[in-house]
């Protein structure tokens, strides 16, 4: 389990949380089609709640904080351009966000006995924001910062990012 003396380790570890609560959301939909908004359905909802106002902002200032500026700073054009493309996402993941939870927060507090084909795209479509996001950050993004960074700076970005989660 990676700590946040590797904060790389720790983003892309966050990646698959986001990945496994994605998963939790797309089975939430299809059990409320099944069962409505039983308890299961109820915890579920709450569940994801939890992770995406929580822990997802704090992903996203990581990256806004301490990948993003050094690629700003010296990246090329194609980089330059898939970084504006991962801060647009961010915007979009947190309209997108306020949609789903929305939704969300009717199932958990059994408001919502089943999902109507707007909440089912609000849903649906909020969760379609990550696939390339993660590769694009995976793939692109966290490399080419590791290449920028130093030691230091490395350990000065992971202390930053424990202190902040009160670590």
């Amino acid at each position: 389990m990676p700590t946040f003396e590797q904060p790389f380790e720790m983003m892309e570890a966050c990646h698959e949380r986001v990945q496994r609560t994605l998963g939790l959301l797309q089975r939430l939909a299809e059990h409320m089609a099944r069962h409505g908004a039983d308890d299961q359905a109820r915890q579920a909802a709450r569940d994801v709640m939890r992770y995406f106002d929580m822990a997802a902002p704090e992903h996203h200032r990581d990256e806004e904080l301490h990948v993003f500026p050094p690629l700003v700073a010296e990246g090329d054009a194609a980089t330059l351009q898939v970084v504006k493309r991962l801060q647009d996402d961010h915007v979009k993941m947190e309209s997108g966000w306020a949609a789903a939870r929305a939704v969300l927060a009717r199932i958990a507090e059994g408001q919502l006995a089943a999902l109507s084909d707007d909440d089912a795209a609000k849903l649906a479509s909020f969760g379609g924001l990550y696939g390339r996001h993660i590769e694009d950050e995976e793939k692109i993004a966290y490399p080419q910062a590791r290449t920028l960074l130093d030691d230091a700076t490395v350990k000065a970005m992971g202390a930053e990012m424990s202190k902040r989660r009160g670590n």
